[in-house]
């Protein structure tokens, strides 16, 4: 929970009033930048990175949820000329991504994920650090694309 308090008060404080001088597609642009790193949950899936115990209900849906939010942000970064497609590919990666961070959380709680929390090994940051920053920038993002275009600024 710390790594929302720690993310949401950056956001508040630094990035939102500077994400809001932007154009709308050049913030959505950014976003889709930062979720183009989500190949790092293929991680969940490579031996010796996690340890043996860790649930595979939990690692591949991560893997593959991760990956394809991440390759739909590529896409959106492949065709930010191409509006429509960009918008398309905004829109996918926001909602497969955001859909991939709950079903997460719930599978990791199914799995008893917190008493087996170790066994995360050198990916423990992904949930602690990485996680709470791409749901908050998927919450923002979605916000933004069924807002008005005159609220984006707005509300700056």
């Amino acid at each position: 929970m710390l790594g929302y308090v720690v993310w949401l008060l950056f956001f508040t404080t630094y990035v939102m009033p500077w994400l809001r001088t932007m154009e709308r597609a050049a913030a959505h642009r950014l976003i889709a930048t930062l979720h183009s790193l989500r190949f790092f949950g293929l991680v969940f899936i490579v031996p010796g990175v996690v340890g043996p115990g860790l649930p595979a209900s939990f690692a591949i849906s991560a893997a593959y949820g991760d990956f394809a939010a991440g390759l739909l942000a590529i896409f959106a970064l492949l065709t930010f000329r191409t509006r429509p497609l960009f918008w398309l590919f905004t829109v996918a990666f926001n909602l497969v991504g955001a859909a991939d961070l709950v079903l997460n959380y719930y599978h990791a709680t199914r799995a008893g994920l917190p008493e087996l929390a170790g066994q995360l090994g050198a990916t423990y940051w992904v949930p602690v650090l990485f996680v709470p920053l791409l749901m908050i920038t998927h919450m923002i993002a979605l916000i933004w694309l069924v807002q008005p275009k005159a609220a984006f600024r707005a509300t700056s």
